[in-house]
């Protein structure tokens, strides 16, 4: 019997009986993933294309077991995702000679880091840095022979499939990023013909032409003191991300979470620019870069609240008054008795 739409169960362990159920009977869940809040609940981050389970802005509570099946209770296939959490993350900058982590090896298992294929340079034309993502893998022979792994005895390290009395060690191990410098060359532009050039050139005949970049510039206003979380329009994490302030480049290796404490001006593992504590000095331009094409810019003015004009009824003002007239009339009293004691 051949099924026309599937029903996706999600359980945080097997056999509990908290079971989230991910369908709307139809197969034909959709979500705008430009529309989805990082932190939200896992019912609102979900979509089904053609049978097939998308979760967007995966967080680490979203790891468990997702089992795929019908309306009618039959059971297809099940799968073990394993979400790692970036937070306390190990980053290696490869420019300052710093390392990865070592395989850790011991008796009944080993655990060790299966790193991505590096990034594309995220800036063209000038110095800019690549990123690899590792993840903490374990291999043992003390895994449940439940789980199916597409190795022999080696799956990640947060898999249900690893015996419970080892889970405290992994938490020793944390997923990992690599960074280093890279130069690539832009892609050629096109010429623009030689009638609109000469138009261009008399244009700004009369100074120079201003060095600000092609791109769609978004103009936004924003509170002094307040927070701000700037996104890279159509990146994703797994993208090459980089961002500028005006003419100066914020490298990674300056301004990635964790570099140093109490950073206000930071870009998370998620390629996201967070400017704390607004002042009047975050004022300026902000360009994103992804997978090394310049593609968007955020013009940032910072607002301060108007001062409101006092009037003689206003608290403040009647203290002020108040405070002037007892200091003047107890300066007087001291004068007076200093003169009469003579």
């Amino acid at each position: 019997e051949e099924a026309s739409s599937v029903v996706w169960y999600f359980q945080k362990n097997l056999r509990s009986h908290e079971t989230t159920v991910l369908t709307d009977f139809n197969g034909t869940v959709v979500v705008d993933s430009s529309h989805v809040r990082a932190g939200s609940d896992l019912l609102k981050r979900f979509s089904i294309r053609m049978f097939s389970l998308i979760v967007f802005r995966a967080q680490e509570r979203d790891s468990g077991h997702y089992l795929c099946g019908s309306r009618n209770g039959n059971f297809f296939y099940g799968y073990d995702v394993d979400v790692q959490p970036n937070k306390d993350i190990t980053v290696a900058f490869l420019d300052s000679h710093q390392h990865v982590q070592d395989d850790y090896k011991e008796e009944q298992f080993s655990l060790f880091t299966t790193f991505w294929d590096w990034t594309v340079c995220d800036r063209c034309g000038v110095r800019g840095e690549q990123r690899r993502i590792g993840l903490c893998f374990v291999q043992s022979p003390q895994l449940s022979p439940r789980y199916r792994t597409s190795l022999p005895n080696v799956t990640s390290c947060g898999s249900r499939a690893v015996p419970s009395r080892f889970r405290r060690l992994f938490l020793l191990r944390r997923p990992e990023v690599a960074v280093r410098s890279c130069l690539a060359p832009c892609p050629p532009k096109e010429v623009p013909e030689e009638g609109v050039q000469s138009i261009s050139n008399i244009i700004y005949k009369l100074g120079e032409k201003p060095n600000v970049p092609r791109v769609p510039i978004q103009y936004h206003s924003q509170p002094s003191g307040t927070d701000l979380v700037i996104a890279c329009p159509g990146a994703r994490p797994e993208h090459a991300v980089a961002w500028d302030k005006d003419s100066v480049r914020l490298y990674l290796s300056q301004y990635l979470v964790g570099v140093r404490r109490d950073m206000r001006l930071f870009i998370d593992h998620g390629n996201h620019l967070h400017i704390l504590q607004l002042r009047r000095s975050d004022r300026g331009t902000y360009f994103c870069w992804r997978q090394g094409e310049l593609v968007a810019g955020f013009r940032l003015s910072v607002t301060f609240p108007a001062r409101r004009p006092r009037g003689p009824g206003d608290p403040e003002t009647i203290f002020v008054v108040k405070s002037v007239g007892i200091s003047f009339g107890v300066i007087t009293v001291i004068f007076f008795l200093i003169h009469l004691y003579r």
